[in-house]
């Protein structure tokens, strides 16, 4: 049995906190499976989560209790598993440290047993890049794995802040040499800091301000980000984009941070914007540090055609091409992406989408780079909206996103782009920032 199997078989477990976005639902899945007996506990009532409870309401050792929390679930069993999104400092994880119970979260107890099983653990961290980031390194990987002595090809798995992937639930497959990629939002390195263990090659690409309604100050949403490498032993791996270095070296790492130099002029990337071949020098650093050639690096960069959501490119219609950067949920990412689709142009051609909940964040950088490469913009509206719109009293702003595509295509020429970059939050209009990207894409699709 393995040291997993032994920690969840016929253990009493607590789930705070199930969510809609399918992690959660795989972690309970993969604990009933394993035999513990699992009490899901979340603030959202039965009918908000009945999709996440159908999936699994034909297991026996699955109970829920919804609606809010009872205190008794924390002080009665043998651990609380908690979502990335519930606050360490929640009266919940309080009444569990109160009765000596562990308080573990899903990503870093994968992690930990992946370690103890031999495999190498690469984690990607920052305000923004990260998922570009992780999947390149993964889509490189894949492309370059080797067989191993045994005779079995090395897996290459991709976990962490990935949309309906249950990290947890990929343990059984886990064996000795094989490579784990990680996204790693502040959340969820939380739970790294709590089991005091870090990823082997562990990236962070920059500090922005971020989740200012969340964390008090940008010093505690760095301690939390710290965890990465906070834990590192000798002969690890750590890597930092340029803005942030600085700040990494004051925190007196074990893993001296290492800053690539900007990838061969002559690489061709897929990708689009300087930014794009910033990220892909931190990630071509961390495979090098996997062992890969230059050769196996360049091969798998040139090849990779990005994420969805991620200044992708959706199609084109009657002349007018349209972009989904729908997890730009800062100024700065909605910035670069402006920027990305203005690279040797001297006039501007793009129909900017934008608007959404307000994140507390500064602004003013994201009204100067609308003004200098947006043709137009279209809001849609919300509290982040409501504190630039003074700002451009012509532009729209309506109260669903048909309406801004609506708007956008009818000011749009041949020749024109409409990108769809938020900048903001997406709590009110949708149930998360993924519905707001499907709805986007589904739009898009039926024009």
């Amino acid at each position: 049995m393995t040291g997993y199997e032994r920690m969840f078989r016929g253990k009493k477990i607590t789930v705070l906190g199930l969510g809609l976005l399918g992690r959660g639902v795989g972690d309970v899945e993969f604990l009933a499976k394993c035999g513990a007996e699992v009490v899901v506990t979340d603030q959202k009532s039965e009918k908000e989560l009945a999709e996440s409870v159908a999936q699994l309401s034909h297991f026996k050792n699955i109970t829920f209790h919804l609606g809010g929390h009872a205190r008794e679930d924390f002080e009665h069993c043998d651990t609380v598993l908690k979502a990335a999104g519930v606050r360490l400092d929640s009266p919940e994880v309080a009444a569990a440290r109160a009765a000596h119970i562990p308080v573990v979260m899903s990503t870093a107890l994968f992690a930990k047993h992946a370690m103890e099983a031999g495999a190498k653990i690469i984690g990607v961290t920052g305000t923004r890049g990260k998922s570009t980031i992780a999947h390149l390194i993964f889509h490189v990987l894949q492309k370059s794995a080797p067989r191993q002595s045994s005779g079995r090809e090395r897996q290459v798995f991709l976990g962490g802040n990935i949309r309906g992937i249950s990290t947890l639930a990929m343990l059984p497959d886990i064996q000795k040499d094989d490579i784990v990629v990680l996204e790693l939002d502040s959340w969820q390195l939380q739970g790294f800091g709590e089991l005091q263990i870090s990823p082997r090659i562990a990236i962070m690409t920059n500090l922005m301000q971020d989740h200012q309604n969340y964390y008090p100050d940008m010093e505690t949403y760095f301690a939390d980000k710290a965890n990465i490498f906070r834990y590192h032993h000798q002969g690890d791996t750590l890597i930092c984009g340029p803005g942030v270095a600085q700040r990494v070296s004051d925190a007196k790492p074990l893993a001296a941070p290492m800053t690539p130099v900007a990838l061969p002029d002559d690489w061709r990337l897929k990708i689009i914007g300087q930014h794009n071949r910033d990220n892909a020098a931190l990630a071509a650093a961390a495979l090098t540090a996997a062992g890969l050639s230059a050769s196996e690096v360049r091969d798998g960069m040139e090849s990779f055609e990005g994420v969805e959501g991620r200044l992708q490119f959706v199609r084109e219609v009657r002349g007018v091409k349209i972009y989904n950067d729908n997890n730009a949920t800062t100024p700065e990412a909605t910035v670069a992406a402006l920027r990305a689709l203005n690279v040797g142009l001297t006039k501007s051609h793009i129909v900017l989408i934008t608007g959404g909940s307000d994140k507390g964040l500064d602004t003013s950088e994201l009204v100067h780079a609308i003004r200098a490469y947006a043709k137009k913009v279209v809001f849609l509206g919300g509290t982040g909206t409501d504190t630039i719109k003074n700002n451009f009293p012509d532009a729209p702003i309506v109260d669903s996103l048909a309406k801004a595509l609506e708007a956008a295509m009818a000011i749009s020429s041949p020749g024109d782009t409409i990108l769809f970059s938020p900048a903001f939050a997406s709590f009110g209009m949708f149930k998360n920032e993924y519905d707001r990207n499907d709805q986007f894409i589904t739009l898009v699709t039926s024009l």
